[in-house]
């Protein structure tokens, strides 16, 4: 049974993610861990001494976060009658990167769904603080939903790559599942920086090659625009249901994060992403 951590502040964003990971996962027994994390709007003693378990006096967050979960899960109930899907609900007083970190690893979590922006998520930016930090900090897949973004079957699947590393077939693991479940079709593509592959990055797309093998998979190698814009077009014209990424030190991914505005960087995903952990070592 596969465990997933819902995290939701309660905002149209945050259910229309937990939507889409009740149907991404619908043929999968499945543990779903809705969490909301909460923090007082000033720190009291008895906080500090033993949490808001030992404190005599009420704290209208923990009221708000139990009561929303509650909500959150009668909502569930009623849109979905899943036998194969079991529920739990999760409140804590903590931030919502290091609570999801912790609960990662207590629970053994096999992946994070949550959406791209919060409760208080400015439109012109990418992601919401809270995603990027979760992204950045998470040895588990994050799977992100756009805003508004309706479920629809995992067709086409892009995986964008500079072949600077040998990718770790656990790490993989995820992206291979999806691809082969759902007979989707896997676009690998890499924006050429030099007229060809070097020997290294021919070696590890011959690598890569071995441990996509019996699934459906083209390659291309895209020399007239670099990776933001190649990913943004391919997602365009070849209608993508979904983008993995490879969250490594210096990567493309991390660029992208650090450069929070659409503008800046021409780039912004309307489609789901999820992200890998990669611990490949990069051979230059």
């Amino acid at each position: 049974m596969k465990k997933i951590l819902l995290p939701t502040d309660f905002s149209k964003n945050a259910w229309n993610a937990i939507d889409y990971a009740l149907q991404f996962f619908e043929n999968e027994a499945c543990l779903f861990y809705v969490l909301n994390t909460y923090t007082p709007s000033f720190y009291r003693v008895d906080y500090m001494v033993g949490g808001p378990v030992h404190s005599a006096i009420p704290d209208v967050g923990v009221d708000l976060s139990l009561g929303g979960l509650e909500q959150t899960l009668l909502r569930i109930e009623k849109k979905y009658k899943n036998p194969k899907h079991q529920f739990e609900t999760l409140s804590a007083f903590n931030t919502p990167t290091d609570e999801i970190k912790e609960v990662c690893e207590t629970k053994d979590i096999y992946m994070v769904v949550m959406g791209t922006q919060g409760a208080s998520g400015a439109k012109e930016l990418f992601l919401g603080s809270n995603t990027v930090h979760v992204i950045r900090k998470s040895k588990r897949p994050v799977l992100a939903v756009p805003v508004e973004y309706d479920f629809r079957k995992v067709t086409q699947v892009l995986l964008p790559t500079d072949y600077a590393s040998k990718y770790n077939l656990n790490e993989l693991e995820p992206l291979l599942e999806i691809v082969s479940k759902n007979k989707a079709l896997l676009h690998v593509i890499h924006a050429v920086e030099e007229d060809d592959l070097t020997p290294i990055q021919l070696e590890n797309q011959e690598h890569l090659k071995g441990l996509l093998k019996g699934l459906s998979v083209v390659f291309q190698d895209i020399t007239d625009a670099y990776m933001p814009n190649v990913v943004h077009s391919h997602v365009e014209k070849n209608d993508m249901d979904l983008i993995v990424m490879m969250n490594k030190k210096h990567s493309f991914l991390e660029r992208l994060l650090l450069k929070q505005n659409v503008d800046s960087i021409g780039y912004s995903s309307t489609v789901p992403f999820l992200v890998l952990h990669d611990t490949s070592e990069i051979i230059k």
